[in-house]
């Protein structure tokens, strides 16, 4: 072959690296149901109560400013932030969604050859996220649809890195206490990060509940990640914090996009976090209506886990015409839409947003209906 003579074509294309095959895409609950005039939808966890008002102004105020770019510390936000938790905003890193931060947490802190840890229904993203990073994930099994200490424990390993866990948990609403947490966090060496997403923390209402905050200013190796989707009803505007040690946030603010959150996200961050009146107006309606669903669903002759979050676990018969599945396609003709849960290892359950008033008698009309339950 001459010099001039073109180079051989590779018969190979561009393959990604091992393990990204290995990850199944997340798939959102849906949003749609065809052919229906008006749908309610309880299929991602988002607050009825919308966002603060003042959040909404704060987003239209940004307009004008479309064509900057925004603060890439998110100063504003990290000291809002910081203001309503006693915080040093030094010690927060705000993200496009606490998803992002999860990833960003394998990223920084996992490898190929080492390993995190999950429960068993835990959230998917966490899989997703040690995948991404070019580690093996490890399922820890769960007790009764709650994290167990002991599992947990049993599977760490000289390759683990990194341990999730969802405190209260999406998608069976059970929660770990803060002594069972402390326990956990005390059985872990101290080079793996323990991440405590307490995305549905301001929802609990039990007494021996805490998100971590405290876990996480003290110990070098916790992070306590949150989010602005659920009741401060921002999912749009994808926004997330988290908190830990300086060492744990400098790593994650070296390798996070220099403008990862939005002005706008920033501006609407700000002003729901101080509104605490409509924080406060967001509690009150899922503590009514959380057991509302709950007492209506089980006299309608269905298991449900208990719920400290702002959704419910709805078990289901694997007997043909009483599947979750026929149950969904059901109320999705009504509809009303809730999510599947098969992609958590629970095909014979529905998860279903705590709703608006009209909603959540929507859901319960068409389960009683699917259920061939005569109305009271």
């Amino acid at each position: 072959m001459s010099a001039t003579d073109p180079a051989p074509r590779s018969p190979l294309r561009p393959q990604p690296r091992p393990g990204v095959l290995a990850i199944e895409a997340y798939v959102p609950g849906k949003s749609a149901a065809p052919g229906v005039a008006k749908i309610h939808k309880l299929s991602s966890n988002e607050t009825p109560l919308g966002p603060s008002p003042r959040a909404i102004e704060a987003v239209r105020a940004e307009a004008a400013t479309l064509a900057l770019y925004p603060d890439g510390s998110a100063t504003r936000l990290r000291a809002a932030i910081g203001a309503r938790y006693g915080l040093d905003p030094a010690r927060i890193v705000c993200g496009a969604g606490s998803d992002e931060l999860l990833t960003l947490l394998a990223l920084a802190f996992v490898g190929p050859g080492d390993e995190g840890i999950f429960c068993e229904h835990g959230f998917l993203v966490y899989r997703i996220a040690i995948l991404t990073a070019g580690g093996t994930p490890v399922v820890a099994p769960e007790t009764n649809l709650t994290a167990d200490v002991d599992a947990i424990l049993a599977a760490v390993t000289p390759r683990t890195r990194i341990v999730y866990l969802a405190n209260p948990n999406n998608p069976t609403g059970t929660y770990l206490p803060f002594e069972g947490v402390r326990r956990l966090h005390a059985g872990l060496p101290g080079n793996v990060l323990l991440v405590l997403d307490g995305a549905y923390a301001e929802y609990v209402r039990a007494n021996d509940y805490t998100a971590g905050l405290e876990l996480a200013l003290d110990a070098p190796n916790v992070v306590m990640t949150r989010t602005f989707s659920k009741i401060h009803g921002l999912a749009a505007q994808r926004i997330g914090w988290m908190v830990g040690s300086e060492a744990v946030v400098d790593a994650v603010n070296r390798i996070r996009g220099p403008f990862n959150v939005s002005a706008g996200a920033i501006a609407a961050g700000s002003a729901a976090i101080a509104d605490e009146g409509h924080v406060a107006a967001a509690v009150a309606h899922n503590d009514e209506w959380l057991a509302w669903l709950t007492h209506a669903v089980e006299a309608l002759g269905l298991a449900v886990t208990p719920s400290v979050g702002n959704f419910l676990l709805v078990h289901f018969s694997d007997k043909p015409g009483r599947t979750a599945a026929e149950a969904d396609a059901h109320l999705t003709r009504a509809g009303v839409i809730v999510r599947r849960v098969s992609s958590y290892g629970l095909p014979n359950a529905l998860r279903v947003t705590v709703g608006s008033a009209e909603a959540n008698r929507a859901f319960v009309d068409a389960l009683t209906d699917f259920l061939g339950v005569p109305r009271s």
